[in-house]
């Protein structure tokens, strides 16, 4: 099965062709703003390098964050419009399912995912369960031997072993494209449990409804004849 997986709700856009599993043709950009617009000259230039034309992908992954707010709703966007345009199955990806598959097995060990909130002392920690919003100050006590991921992972582990946690740091830090596309393959044969590729948020949104509602409708002047 040849497939396109993709991200731009981290730091790097990336993205990457793979065949069977496989990769083809694969590239991850530079930091910077506005990631998720370059998403589309990136992609034709790895079909180019590929030698693949775009109806010849069979299967679109994506990554569904947590990430960037606007990096996540464009890039997740960009994947529905394209798997329409060309009649393919989109399939979601966790950034901890991806983080995950970066890494090689580690007998014993449960991977928490821990990920840059923005905020101060916080994180945003999976940690044998959904994404949640946590202060560094409230990790839960590890009940076993972990290792840590994600962009966060290294204030983690320094928290936690500080309180005597068994806890290793993992060097997977950011999804890469090709780990995306494997989770999204093994998803696509059945092999995990469906995921809607839709946002993943953590936080409740900031804007809120006015205290007195939204204002009524503008009404249409009649028109006399």
């Amino acid at each position: 099965m040849r497939l396109l997986a993709l991200d731009a709700a981290q730091a790097c856009a990336c993205a990457a062709l793979l065949d069977d599993g496989v990769p083809v043709a694969e590239r991850a950009l530079a930091e910077g703003r506005g990631q998720a617009a370059q998403l589309a000259p990136l992609i034709a230039g790895l079909l180019a390098q590929a030698r693949w034309r775009p109806d010849a992908l069979e299967l679109i992954a994506a990554c569904v964050g947590p990430g960037s707010f606007t990096g996540l709703r464009a890039s997740l966007a960009f994947a529905h419009g394209l798997a329409a345009a060309l009649g393919v199955p989109l399939v979601g990806v966790t950034v901890a399912e991806a983080l995950a598959a970066m890494l090689p097995v580690l007998p014993g060990r449960e991977v928490w995912t821990a990920l840059d909130s923005f905020r101060t002392g916080r994180v945003f920690l999976a940690a044998g369960g959904p994404f949640r919003a946590m202060l560094l100050s409230a990790l839960p006590m590890p009940t076993g031997p972990v290792a840590v991921a994600g962009d966060a992972a290294g204030p983690v582990v320094a928290t936690l072993s500080a309180r005597g946690a068994d806890v290793v740091l993992t060097e997977a830090r950011r999804p890469q494209a090709r780990h995306i596309g494997a989770v999204a393959l093994l998803r696509a044969r059945g092999h995990l449990p469906h995921l809607a590729p839709q946002p993943l948020y953590v936080d409740a949104p900031e804007a809120k409804l006015p205290a007195g509602g939204l204002r009524p409708a503008p009404q249409r002047a009649a028109l006399s004849c």
